[in-house]
């Protein structure tokens, strides 16, 4: 049976946009061999027809077909193949005219690397260079770039996906939706560090969950102008759902009111302004880092002892712990020892005028292979670093006593030649004139200097001998009651003297061979030449002279620059001279 054979007008429908023309050979042909009435190219009728098709596509080339979006009418008019303007495939063939949200999804890891090979621009700048620049750019000078083409927008959005650390400074009129635009960039980004000049909220850590799924540190610093709104229950609900976050580091957490940290991840928590907690719980069972700073008000009513005494049950890896309130004392030292975290090595209780002497022998007996101690801002005397020398002879490196007043000049003599392997050392504000100004709280370090009541008035005028092979860094900023120094030290490089008002130029002697720099703000004038004539002259005895050499007819003798003659003079050999980094006099 002979069945009718449909009209090639009438099969077009079914012919795809683009097909090649051996589609159009398989058709049977009826009538005389004429060829077909519609255009093999596109199988559009070819009468008063202008075929914009490109004419050497064939069916393994899928690239126009992947790119080109399907015009609206093809949903409408399924009688007749839809006709692509012209516009769409110069979109579809022109690589600048694409914008970066019409790339198909599959090229996404393409874009993790970048081409090292390509040209972009008419300026023919290879993609290398282009990510060397942009590497070194702010995030918002990175947001401006991707506006100047498309082979700059792309070299940009590669960079953001392959970030890893991001530091963003978010201005005071900023909303969320800046940061959340800004994060969306990164999917995998592992640091973040945010300074807010804005107000900080729960809606800002909801955008940084959503955006960052593998965020593994993270830290929020506030300005004087912002206030951190976050509640406990809030951080605790952050905490908890980042199961990959191992350090958190947040300012301004006043409002927090008290929290419940649970987290198998969390290894270091930085929180500051702390203010009246009435609950602190801390599940942290892999935390080996905590610094809770405290605010400086008398009213503060948060219960030292009970946070201490969880930290040992529910966190036994605790490494370093820094605690700095005016509600320390005797008691929650005890708390801290019965704790018994074997892993202590570094222990920093801050501003407790409370801990004495007592507090010390406590500490040493629970905690003997301690690496840094600072007890700033307590009343402990001589007789507590004396028992500091005999427990931490072997260990200890970093020793800080700053705002002690019942600390002597003796007492830091004493503790600089019992521990042989003593780096730093911090003695501001100990060797004080009562009658001399306070610093200034920058010199302070934020410290406020509190007068303890077991307080007693040493002689105003000591002097300080100091002679140690692996001493590093000395502070004695305000010691105000310090008129003679002497430092035999050939590792000291950082010298703290600011506010040393009554040191006398005549009975300071600095043998550091190594100085780097000496810190003299608020000193007298005629300390501040002294210090720069001693640094002066050990640069000058120990630089090297410039070689001499005479002329041709040996006539004269004549400076030849290093630059020409890199060889050693003659006066270098004999004295066995080594050239010395040259040390500045800090006065701001």
């Amino acid at each position: 049976m002979h069945h009718q054979q449909p009209h090639p007008a009438t099969a077009a429908p079914s012919t795809p946009v683009g097909a090649s023309p051996i589609s159009d050979a398989c058709q049977p042909k009826r009538g005389k061999k004429r060829g077909s009435y519609n255009c093999g190219r596109c199988g559009l009728p070819k009468k008063g027809h202008s075929c914009y098709a490109p004419g050497t596509t064939t069916p393994t080339d899928p690239k126009p077909l992947a790119i080109v979006a399907p015009s609206p009418l093809s949903a409408v008019r399924a009688s007749s193949p839809p006709r692509q303007p012209h516009s769409q495939l110069r979109r579809a063939l022109s690589f600048d005219d694409i914008d970066v949200g019409d790339s198909p999804e599959s090229d996404d890891d393409e874009y993790m690397v970048p081409e090292l090979e390509s040209d972009l621009g008419s300026g023919r700048l290879t993609a290398t260079c282009l990510w060397e620049v942009l590497r070194r750019l702010p995030p918002t000078a990175l947001l401006s770039v991707a506006k100047v083409c498309k082979g700059w927008r792309d070299t940009a959005r590669r960079f953001w996906r392959a970030a890893e650390e991001l530091r963003l400074r978010v201005p005071a009129k900023a909303q969320v939706g800046f940061v959340g635009s800004v994060l969306q960039k990164c999917p995998g980004l592992v640091r973040l560090s945010l300074r807010m000049e804005s107000d900080v909220d729960a809606t800002m850590l909801a955008c940084i969950a959503f955006s960052c799924p593998n965020l593994e540190f993270m830290e929020i610093f506030t300005s004087d102008t912002s206030i951190n709104r976050i509640t406990g229950d809030e951080l605790g609900r952050f905490v908890a759902d980042k199961r990959c976050l191992t350090s958190l580091k947040m300012e301004g957490c006043s409002n927090l009111g008290g929290f419940i940290l649970c987290s198998s991840s969390l290894s270091n928590l930085w929180l500051s302004d702390l203010h009246s907690l009435s609950k602190m719980v801390f599940n942290c069972p892999n935390l080996k880092e905590i610094s809770l700073d405290f605010s400086r008000l008398e009213n503060d009513s948060t219960d030292l002892t009970a946070m201490v005494d969880g930290l040992g049950r529910s966190c036994p890896r605790l490494q370093n712990i820094h605690i700095a309130s005016v509600r320390l004392s005797h008691t929650v030292v005890l708390a801290l020892t019965a704790a018994n975290l074997r892993g202590l090595r570094m222990l920093s209780l801050v501003l407790g005028s409370e801990i004495t002497d007592a507090s010390v022998a406590a500490i040493a007996t629970s905690y003997s292979n301690l690496e840094l101690l600072d007890l700033s801002g307590s009343s402990i005397s001589d007789s507590g670093i004396g028992m500091i020398c005999n427990v931490f002879t072997e260990t200890l490196s970093r020793l800080l006593l700053a705002l002690c007043p019942n600390i002597s000049s003796s007492g830091i003599q004493f503790a600089t030649a019992q521990l042989p392997i003593l780096e730093l050392m911090d003695c501001g504000m100990t060797i004080c004139d009562p009658s001399s100004p306070i610093p200034t709280p920058e010199e302070s370090n934020d410290y406020e200097f509190q007068k303890t009541p077991n307080g007693k008035l040493h002689h105003i005028y000591q002097k300080l001998i100091i002679k140690h092979g692996r001493l590093k860094k000395l502070s004695l900023w305000g010691c105000s009651g310090l008129d003679a120094l002497y430092l035999n030290c050939p590792e000291l490089n950082d010298l703290n003297l600011n506010s040393c008002s009554n040191l006398h130029p005549e009975r300071l002697l600095l043998q550091c061979p190594n100085l780097e720099s000496v810190h003299a703000s608020g000193c007298q004038d005629v300390l501040v030449e002294t210090i720069q004539n001693q640094v002066c002259r050990e640069f000058a005895a120990v630089e090297n002279h410039f070689p001499c050499k005479r002329l041709a007819d040996g006539s004269k003798r004549v400076r030849v620059p290093l630059c020409v003659s890199q060889q050693p003079s003659d006066d270098d050999k004999k004295g066995g001279r080594v050239q010395k980094r040259l040390c500045t006099v800090i006065l701001d």
